[in-house]
């Protein structure tokens, strides 16, 4: 067994001049008869939803989805913010050290390498963020979900810069924690091809021209939603 098997990320970008809260959680009403679960969703931009509305960042619109399905989530409990790396992400859960939670996702990476961070480094911090979201799942690996990170090549604003590079450094990304991700035996959600979509879908992207609009977060949550329904019943 090795390490890694044992062991079992533009600053997302310098977009905003006010960046999401840290942390923000949302506690919802479930109706009496059912019991409400827990759902920590851990990442940067694309987990906090900038350029879109509350209720249409995918962790959100998991949560609606489940409800249709009998699943109440009556707290949603967000630790992303706009321009993190994971290691902004690992300083925040130190910080912060939040309680476990019925369910985890964790989505990060797109800021490790659009600050050209070395992948060495990210499958290091990864691999502990990994961990944690375990621990945070109260140790349950089947309650823990791995996003891929989105290809930003495909928006607006990567325009102007070598696309191919980024597509390329991305998929390098995107192979480090898929690899950490499957060898611990944790669900792994690839949506990097449906956020390429955007390159012929402009209704793709949020109105800032970056990042994924309501209807691609709805795509995400639609294949979310029945990854986390027989751990949440």
């Amino acid at each position: 067994m090795n390490p890694l098997q044992a062991t079992c990320l533009l600053i997302l970008f310098l977009t905003t001049s006010a960046c999401r809260p840290e942390r923000t959680e949302t506690i919802l009403s479930p109706a009496p008869s059912i019991t409400p679960k827990s759902y920590l969703a851990l990442g940067d931009s694309y987990t906090i939803g900038q350029g879109v509305s509350a209720t249409e960042r995918f962790p959100a619109q998991t949560a609606q989805w489940l409800q249709q399905k009998g699943i109440i989530i009556g707290t949603l409990t967000y630790i992303a913010t706009t321009g993190w790396t994971t290691t902004n992400l690992q300083n925040a859960l130190n910080n912060q050290n939040p309680a476990p939670h019925d369910v985890v996702t964790l989505l990060i990476g797109v800021n490790d390498q659009y600050q050209t961070r070395d992948t060495a480094g990210y499958r290091q911090r990864f691999t502990v963020l990994l961990q944690r979201s375990i621990e945070l799942a109260r140790g349950k690996k089947e309650n823990v979900v791995v996003l891929s990170i989105p290809d930003y090549s495909v928006t607006p604003f990567a325009s102007s810069n070598d696309t191919a590079r980024i597509r390329r450094e991305l998929d390098l990304f995107n192979a480090i924690n898929k690899e950490i991700t499957l060898s611990c035996r944790i669900s792994y959600l690839d949506i990097t091809p449906s956020t390429r979509e955007a390159r012929s879908n402009p209704a793709l992207i949020a109105t800032d021209g970056l990042h994924p609009s309501g209807l691609e977060y709805r795509k995400w949550a639609e294949r979310l939603g029945p990854l986390l329904e027989p751990v949440l019943k």
